[in-house]
């Protein structure tokens, strides 16, 4: 019997005001000054400072580091280790979706393992010695799951590719995972990210590398997902709690199970056109469920049952395609395109060769050429 390894956060924090918890949290562990990695668009909204107006009451000192891109790069990185190092801070506070979380995991690890300064080298699986800066992490966005994560992604602007690092000592010590955070999210987000958070699901309910407990909790974001994405949309404060609880489950299972060529093809298209990683995930979620279902068993029978399709008397067939057709309609249903105008033929080529090569199609469970990925970009164009 194979061992399975399982990494999860020492702490959680969940429900509406669950930020109020952070200063007792700071204050127990005897931390001075908090750095702050929060991208520009929470602090013009005013986002980062529901948190920030809690430190100021309780005596915290904090400094804000906000040069992060939706597509973190290799620079935002970099600068935020320099940005640390001067800052005088000793813990992090992540507030965001994925660009802020992954920028301040790739902070954290190199600010305590500086050999890995040029970040390239941390692509893959990590081999650092060292765990992050201690770090609480609070999403706004009921997608990513980045908070209860071992990896991050990062992009190489010069390359023009994504690169994943898979890291045990990078997960936050503590996250902190409050709707009322996520409620001034505007529809497409809420939509884009819901979706990637429907792709971590499903991808690591059907992953190679999928057991026991991980199938638990994804099948459980999955029914959530199903349940909640429209309300959120709507938002409807019932349905950001669903989806806050949703992405928080399955990033818990993925993370420790790996995804698949979903995956893969979204990171190469945010990496070539700038591509919001939810929408990217959402328009490949059912192509590539499609190429999958033969090497999937009955799970797509619990997929579709979850988004409450009678399966009752369905072939196999007929279940695999009820699946499929539930995910492409609550993709539509919450406004995701189903083309990418941007895509070229004569990227194809490279599109293909830097899917095959990401870090999560090995994970998929079913083994894709380049003929296969050319296949299912087309499905874009």
């Amino acid at each position: 019997m194979a061992v399975n390894r399982f990494v999860l956060n020492g702490m959680s924090f969940h429900g509406h005001g669950a930020i109020k918890e952070i200063p007792e949290i700071v204050k127990s562990k005897g931390f001075k000054k908090a750095f702050i990695a929060s991208d520009p668009d929470l602090l013009k909204f005013g986002v980062t400072q529901k948190v920030t107006d809690l430190l100021t009451a309780n005596g915290i000192e904090f400094e804000i580091y906000s040069n992060i891109k939706p597509n973190p790069t290799i620079e935002n990185v970099q600068c935020g280790v320099d940005a640390y190092r001067a800052s005088g801070a000793d813990f992090m506070i992540t507030i965001g979706g994925g660009s802020s979380m992954d920028t301040g995991k790739g902070i954290g690890i190199i600010v305590n393992n500086p050999e890995f300064y040029d970040v390239r080298s941390l692509e893959g699986v990590a081999p650092t010695k060292k765990r992050t800066v201690f770090t609480i992490a609070v999403p706004t966005t009921g997608g990513t799951g980045a908070e209860s994560t071992i990896n991050y992604v990062i992009t190489d602007v010069e390359k023009k590719r994504k690169f994943v690092c898979v890291d045990p000592n990078d997960i936050p010590d503590v996250a902190v995972v409050d709707p009322d955070m996520m409620s001034s999210m505007p529809k497409g987000l809420t939509a884009s990210t819901g979706m990637d958070a429907l792709t971590h699901a499903i991808e690591g309910y059907t992953t190679k590398a999928a057991w026991t407990l991980a199938d638990c909790l994804n099948l459980e974001a999955i029914k959530l997902i199903a349940k909640n994405l429209r309300k959120a949309v709507a938002n409807d404060p019932d349905g950001r709690e669903g989806m806050a609880l949703a992405q928080y489950v399955t990033a818990m299972a993925y993370s420790n199970v790996g995804l698949g060529i979903a995956h893969s093809m979204a990171h190469t298209l945010g990496a070539v056109y700038d591509t919001p990683h939810g929408v990217a995930c959402a328009m490949m979620l059912p192509i590539v469920m499609e190429f999958n279902q033969e090497y999937t068993g009955e799970k797509f029978n619990d997929i579709a049952e979850a988004f409450d399709v009678d399966t009752t008397g369905m072939s196999q067939e007929e279940y695999r395609k009820a699946a499929i057709d539930a995910v492409q309609k609550l993709s539509v249903d919450v406004g995701i395109p189903t083309k990418l105008e941007k895509l070229r033929e004569e990227d194809l080529p490279f599109l293909c060769q830097s899917a095959a090569t990401d870090a999560c199609a090995p994970g998929n469970p079913r083994p894709a050429s380049l003929e296969d990925f050319e296949a299912m970009f087309r499905k874009l164009m």
